[in-house]
């Protein structure tokens, strides 16, 4: 379809805005490892491509579901690839897994709505920066145009 044709031709706004986004990962719960992860399963779309003036990129998150298992198994490893909490028995997982607990990411499988809720609220944010971006650019009429056929 030709909405891949539009995604791949922004490609030089995409690196600005996945720069200047990386203040927003730092402050959610993700890593850049697990953010990475939300971004292999968002999809952006422009919905009313025919009228610039009232369209704008939205962030198909429908397949978010698909990488959560992944994303925790990130979230259990340490530095390096290597075992994380687990490694510690049972007294605890320290400060790290303190801090996942008390933000609802730990491993009682609660965490993953939560996590998948706010995955899909930055990533609508990443969607609505891009299409600023297009905007200054000058870009977002012939983006657009493609992404209408």
């Amino acid at each position: 379809m030709s909405d891949s044709d539009w995604t791949d031709r922004i490609a030089g706004e995409r690196m600005a805005v996945d720069q200047r986004f990386n203040e927003q990962v730092k402050a959610s719960s993700f890593s850049s490892q697990q953010w990475g992860l939300v971004m292999t399963a968002v999809e952006f779309e422009i919905e009313n491509p025919g009228d610039p003036d009232a369209a704008r990129i939205v962030a198909d998150t429908s397949k978010l579901s698909s990488v959560m298992p992944e994303m925790e198994r990130v979230a259990n490893q340490g530095p390096m690839g290597g075992p994380g909490g687990e490694q510690s028995g049972s007294s605890g997982g320290g400060l790290l897994s303190g801090v996942k607990d008390a933000l609802g990411l730990g491993g009682s499988g609660g965490g993953n709505k939560q996590q998948e809720e706010e995955a899909a609220r930055l990533a609508q944010e990443y969607a609505e920066q891009l299409q600023e971006k297009l905007v200054s650019n000058g870009r977002w009429k012939s983006v657009c145009e493609q992404a209408q056929g």
